[in-house]
């Protein structure tokens, strides 16, 4: 299933929108500064026309007067697009001089003396930032100046701001999204030379992979992508050993087997046919007991996941059951068979399928290979971090230089019996698959001694 985004798109959505998301914040900080400053120009301006307003009054005769000169009413009023409006009334009311009226709604509640007051009007034609004071006169009361000034000057004036500001920062936007840009294509070209490889690695080269200049991140990718190419080598490599070893193993049983029926099939003498039937009978047996040994083989083998629960196992009443069960296969071949244990409870993990088949191939081995009047035992002890399960037999043992092939797959020391040199194989598998060991010692004064080590700790299956 092909996957519905890209990383590069990924990484320059999470990398560049939330640079937009800051730009605009900081257009919008911006505007806010620009209109704060704009204010404060605008103010300055309305605050020093009041006051010079207010030096234009003088008192004469007790009465508030303004000296207002004509040249002044044309430089207040040269600019139509940014005209100034104002109004000097007196503590009775009466407008002293001016050329607007303030609506009634513009005079803001305040006492003589106070500091100016500051404000937006917006019922005239069009918007003005206005200030309206008191100034005391000597023995005259007060007068009040209204003066406003349209918005329009101080929008520009903010824009201007706003513009001095907002540009530069998306001019640095544009350049920083093309440095994140051509950043992601440059750091994940990596990707794509490790992309090359694998398609151009072969199935049986094992071989890490090469990588020069690539991060540290890519090295570990590249690193796991081997060890998995070696684990599915070695599975297939198994796999490959075990169709091998079963086709070479079962031929000699089949063709024996056919061989066999087609002699029963000649023979017209009862007792003769009897005796045929026999040997197909036996030929049956041994080739049932070769296909279970490598079915258990192979489920033993690490990289089998399927049918492998991990359960608590009872050591202890696992061993005293397979004892028992195996006592009349003992004395049906004149053998002792005993359990030794004072373990009342032994607790691993592990599958008990596999510890199972495990014990009975160590019990069958010493009462198929040791001879009539030989006695067995098997002994559970522990210490700390172990349980030690050990099958001690009393036959002739195995010299020192064949212990280690005893347990590699179809090697019989004895050509006699039914076995097909699978059974210590199996062991170890199973033994080394739930953490533990086996090996082989010698007995005193003479026979061989099975010494299988299993972890107590609970630990997985290995894969």
């Amino acid at each position: 299933m092909q996957a519905k985004y890209s990383l590069k798109r990924q990484l320059l959505l999470w990398l560049l929108i939330p640079q937009l998301v800051l730009w605009l914040a900081g257009a919008l900080l911006s505007f806010q500064v620009a209109s704060h400053f704009a204010n404060e120009v605008i103010d300055n301006s309305l605050l020093q026309l009041a006051n010079s307003l207010a030096r234009q009054v003088h008192v004469e005769g007790g009465k508030a007067i303004a000296r207002f000169p004509e040249a002044t009413h044309l430089l207040l009023d040269t600019s139509p697009d940014d005209q100034l409006l104002y109004a000097v009334s007196g503590s009775d009311g009466q407008k002293i001089l001016g050329n607007f009226s303030f609506p009634a709604a513009a005079d803001i509640k305040q006492k003589p003396g106070n500091e100016p007051v500051f404000s937006n009007l917006m019922q005239l034609p069009s918007p003005v930032r206005m200030v309206s004071i008191y100034y005391p006169l000597d023995k005259a009361g007060w007068i009040h100046i209204e003066a406003a000034k349209s918005l329009a000057s101080r929008n520009h004036l903010s824009r201007q701001i706003m513009l001095t500001i907002a540009l530069p920062l998306g001019g640095l936007l544009v350049v920083m999204s093309f440095l994140v840009w051509l950043g992601i294509n440059r750091g994940l070209r990596p990707l794509n030379g490790l992309q090359r490889l694998v398609e151009k690695r072969s199935p049986q080269d094992q071989a890490p992979f090469e990588l020069s200049h690539a991060p540290q991140e890519l090295h570990a990718l590249a690193k796991a992508l081997t060890q998995l190419l070696s684990t599915t080598h070695e599975s297939v490599a198994r796999q490959r050993r075990f169709i091998a070893d079963a086709a070479h193993q079962l031929r000699t049983p089949l063709a024996g087997l056919k061989s066999q029926t087609e002699l029963a099939m000649r023979e017209t003498e009862p007792e003769q046919l009897r005796a045929r039937l026999h040997m197909v009978h036996t030929s049956a047996t041994r080739s049932i007991h070769l296909v279970n040994q490598l079915l258990t083989l192979a489920r033993s083998e690490p990289g089998t996941q399927s049918g492998m629960p991990r359960v608590k196992v009872d050591l202890a009443r696992l061993i005293r059951d397979l004892t028992a069960e195996s006592v009349p296969r003992a004395l049906a071949a004149g053998m002792d068979l005993g359990c030794d244990t004072a373990l009342n409870e032994a607790v691993i993990e592990g599958n008990s399928a596999l510890l199972r088949e495990l014990f009975v191939n160590l019990v069958e081995n010493a009462i198929k290979y040791i001879p009539r009047g030989g006695n067995i035992t098997v002994r559970l002890t522990e210490d700390d971090t172990r349980y030690v399960v050990e099958v001690e037999d009393s036959g002739s043992g195995i010299p020192d230089d064949d212990k280690p092939r005893v347990f590699e797959r179809f090697y019989r020391r004895e050509q006699t019996g039914n076995g097909c040199g699978l059974g210590m194989a199996i062991v170890k598998e199973i033994a080394e698959r739930h953490g533990g060991s086996v090996s082989l010692l010698d007995a005193k004064p003479h026979g061989l001694i099975v010494h299988v080590e299993l972890p107590k700790e609970q630990r997985r299956l290995s894969a």
